[in-house]
């Protein structure tokens, strides 16, 4: 009977420990091995609609005041989206919602996501898309006073990816970049060719300086 309790009771002491280090556990992630920051750039994008009447084959004066006064309240500019979707066809109403796009500086993108509603007939809707970027999490000092000198600190990342998110001109360059214009062969035997052809400046001749009163 006395060893059935005492075993019984190590299973006890066994369990607490095991809770333990479970409660532990969660208060101590588990470490970071590599050069790798785990508190990268997360890109959200937002969109906003607008539907104008479309009937006539244009938009009519007082459209094109509610379409810039609605740009203008989003502060619309570089790094955002502007798409217009015609279910029902092209209509003169894209030329019209592209010079008003003009006005900020923006083109616009060639097709429309996906919203929420039917566009109704002789209507023409205005996406603007609008991306933001941020690090969650950051500050992060879970790992703060651990002594394990072969882990990356869990803050590791957070200042310079959140300077990033905060000071990219245009979010989605985090997530596709921007394509290149390809490499203009001229462009680079150019640099060369100065190089070659431009005599040494050791060879020309020396300027005088005089040091007297004028």
């Amino acid at each position: 009977m006395a060893r059935m309790k005492t075993i019984a009771a190590l299973l006890a002491l066994g369990t607490g420990l095991a809770a333990c280090n479970g409660s532990t556990a969660q208060y101590r992630p588990e470490a970071n091995r590599s050069l790798d920051s785990v508190n990268q750039p997360v890109v959200q994008r937002t969109e906003y609609v607008l539907d104008l009447d479309g009937q006539g084959g244009g938009l009519t004066a007082e459209e094109r005041q509610r379409l810039d006064a609605w740009f203008a309240s989003l502060a619309i500019g570089y790094g955002d989206r502007v798409w217009v979707d015609e279910p029902y066809g092209p209509t003169r109403s894209r030329d019209d919602v592209a010079r008003v796009a003009a006005e900020y500086g923006l083109l616009l993108s060639e097709g429309a996501p996906v919203t929420a509603g039917q566009v109704q007939p002789g209507s023409v809707r205005v996406v603007v898309g609008r991306s933001t970027a941020s690090v969650p999490g950051c500050p992060n000092w879970q790992q703060e006073g651990l002594t394990d000198r072969s882990a990356t600190s869990s803050n590791y990342g957070c200042a310079i990816n959140s300077n990033l998110a905060a000071m990219v001109a245009d979010p989605t360059d985090l997530v596709l970049g921007q394509e290149g214009s390809g490499t203009d062969a001229r462009t680079a035997a150019k640099a060369i060719r100065v190089y070659r052809e431009t005599a040494p400046t050791g060879t020309r001749n020396l300027t005088t300086e005089s040091g007297g009163k004028k």
